[in-house]
Formats: C-alpha cells, structure tokens, sequence
C-alpha cells in the first residue's frame, strides 16, 4: 500500500449554508460545478466527465454540514474527498474545506490546481 498525503484546501464562499450544501450533494448541484452529470443509486454517486463515468460512494454526510465520498475504484486506499462547510463563530463567514488525497507533491500540486479552478465554478453558479 503506498502512503497518501492528506490535504485540506479552505475557500471563502459568499452563500447560504443551504444553498452551498445543495450544490454539494444533490445530483443537480454537483452538475453545476463539479460534473458534467452526476446520477445517485443506493448511495452511489456516478459522475460523467466528457462521457466518462466515475463512481463514488457516499460514505457519510450530515446536512448542510459536510459530505464525504470514496472513489468506488480506489477501494484500497484509506482516501476520500470531503466537502465540510465551516462557519466562523465571530465573523459568520462561511468556508468550504476541501480533503483530499494525493500520492506527491507534484499530484497534489495538480489535484489544488483542478479544485481550485472546481470550487471558482461553484463559487459563478451560485454568485459567491
């Protein structure tokens, strides 16, 4: 089993909590920003990228809090992704932090890249 780098990404979002959860777990959301289309059975997300399937299983998500998935594929792994909603307790700015894995620094360089340019997609669709 290789070692993974866990790695947190954090993004100021101008949103509803409500509004940024939607986006982040429901078929229509997540076609928005993050696939191309994205279909749920029996807590398997399936999402399309340029006619490609990828599949994800839900592995645990508390509204409007957080929702974490595990590439079905990468079963050997102890990896996930996570998209955890944070609210500061004096500012009330909402954050959205990003866990991901990555197997260098290079991947990991390349994985920020793409979720960066992801989350300022969320970020056009919901007016952040």
């Amino acid at each position: 089993m290789s070692y993974l780098i866990k790695y947190n990404l954090e993004f100021q979002i101008t949103s509803s909590v409500s509004v940024l959860y939607n986006r982040l777990s429901t078929p229509s959301g997540l076609a928005v920003w993050f696939a191309d289309d994205v279909i749920i059975k029996d807590k398997i997300y399936s999402f399309f990228w340029d006619g490609h399937k990828q599949d994800a299983k839900l592995l645990n998500k508390k509204d409007n809090q957080f929702i974490r998935f595990k590439w079905v594929d990468d079963e050997e792994t102890e990896s996930y992704f996570e998209f955890k909603i944070q609210i500061d307790d004096i500012t009330q700015d909402l954050a959205l932090i990003v866990t991901d894995f990555a197997e260098d620094k290079d991947e990991k360089q390349e994985q920020t890249e793409l979720w960066s340019k992801q989350i300022q997609q969320l970020k056009r669709a919901i007016g952040s």
